[in-house]
């Protein structure tokens, strides 16, 4: 038995019709774009760093923050700056041989020497 739609104008669309027939206007900015050009704004500050008034943008004035942040030993902001500046460490190892081929031989050689003592 099929569900009646509680709703009367909740059907969907006909086929090949849009949910959004006139899409995004014209000259809509994305997030991307706004968050650019507030990262960009330039304005005289302190510097954290130095303490002296300079001009600087937003991003400058986040960087800087962060580095001060790291220099008092906040291993967090340290691990961002590292990451943002020369990219994240990637712990791969490559292995091509067991680890524990060796190991198991010296531990066999040992075993035999002890018992030809005996």
């Amino acid at each position: 038995m099929a569900k009646k739609n509680p709703i009367p104008n909740s059907k969907p669309f006909k086929k090949g019709q849009s949910g959004n027939p006139k899409g995004r206007p014209k000259g809509a900015r994305s997030r991307k774009t706004i968050v650019r050009e507030w990262l960009e704004l330039i304005q005289t500050e302190t510097n954290p760093i130095t303490g002296q008034k300079e001009k600087l943008s937003q991003a400058d004035l986040i960087t800087a923050a962060q580095i001060k942040k790291a220099l008092t030993g906040d291993t967090n902001a340290f691990k961002e700056l590292m990451d943002s500046g020369y990219g994240k460490n990637e712990d791969k190892i490559e292995m091509k041989t067991d680890p524990l081929k060796g190991i198991f031989d010296e531990v066999d050689e040992q075993i035999n020497e002890e018992e030809k003592t005996k």
